[in-house]
């Protein structure tokens, strides 16, 4: 609770040293809005839908992509773990790919699909895969090898081992990997949704787009926070909980310790 109590005063003293920036008129209201010129667009946007339509259509986007990447990912990663020659190749491909900047990826998929959804959902499995390739081998290389000894002592063989033993074992590792694909698909998907216009669903990116596009950093700067917020939300509902649980499952936590 005392916890909670800092952050919220760090978060209202924030947002009082950004009223008090306003009023000193630094920089112009067009350039830095006032908080409740922000708060005033969030209210409005919801109220006419355009916020949850955009969200809604940017989520659809982003867990569609996601999947994919934590499909291709893990199994692919299994595999660079279990042989060194797709580690030195395939592995390698991944390293130098993951360390690309997001927005390099929306030119070429702007090349090869166009102005559509499938260039969406090519930027943000790139933007997925290769985080999670690099966790799923960096995980299974890690696992003690007297776990698949033990295994081995009591009969295990094989797949039995890879399904029962190492990849449970490896799964910590694998998650920070899903957390760290997701912050990465997020900002691929907001690159895409910046520079590719479909006319069919305009996403948090496209707003964000237009807002800058008409000079509304009222726009710009609620869509940001929105952006920020469903981050945050996805951390501590979804990945935080797992980690935590993991940890304390395989003993690898300072509560554990």
């Amino acid at each position: 609770m005392k916890r909670f109590f800092l952050s919220l005063l760090f978060f209202a003293g924030l947002l009082l040293l950004w009223e008090a920036v306003v009023r000193m008129h630094i920089w112009s209201p067009v350039l830095l809005p006032a908080p409740i010129k922000v708060v005033e667009y969030l209210k409005s946007a919801a109220a006419d839908g355009t916020l949850w339509q955009a969200i809604v259509v940017t989520l659809k986007r982003l867990l569609l992509g996601y999947a994919i990447g934590l499909i291709g990912g893990v199994p692919l990663g299994l595999l660079t773990a279990r042989w060194n020659v797709l580690h030195d190749t395939i592995g390698t491909l991944a390293l130098g790919l993951q360390t690309l900047p997001s927005v390099c990826w929306v030119p070429l998929a702007l090349l090869w699909f166009g102005q559509s959804e499938a260039a969406m959902l090519f930027v943000v499995v790139m933007g997925t895969l290769w985080s999670v390739v690099i966790a799923t081998d960096t995980g299974v290389r890690h696992v003690p090898p007297i776990y698949r000894r033990a295994a081995l002592t009591m009969g295990s063989k094989n797949l039995h081992i890879w399904l029962r033993v190492i990849l449970p074992a490896a799964l910590p590792f694998i998650v920070s990997g899903m957390k760290q694909g997701w912050a990465f698909a997020w900002r691929s998907l907001m690159a895409a949704e910046i520079f590719v216009t479909i006319l069919s669903g305009f996403g948090l990116g496209q707003l964000l787009h237009y807002g800058r596009e008409l000079n509304a950093m009222d726009q710009v700067i609620a869509i940001m926070f929105v952006i920020v917020l469903i981050g945050l939300l996805a951390d501590k509902t979804f990945f935080a909980p797992v980690e935590r649980f993991l940890h304390r499952r395989w003993g690898t936590s300072q509560e554990a310790a």
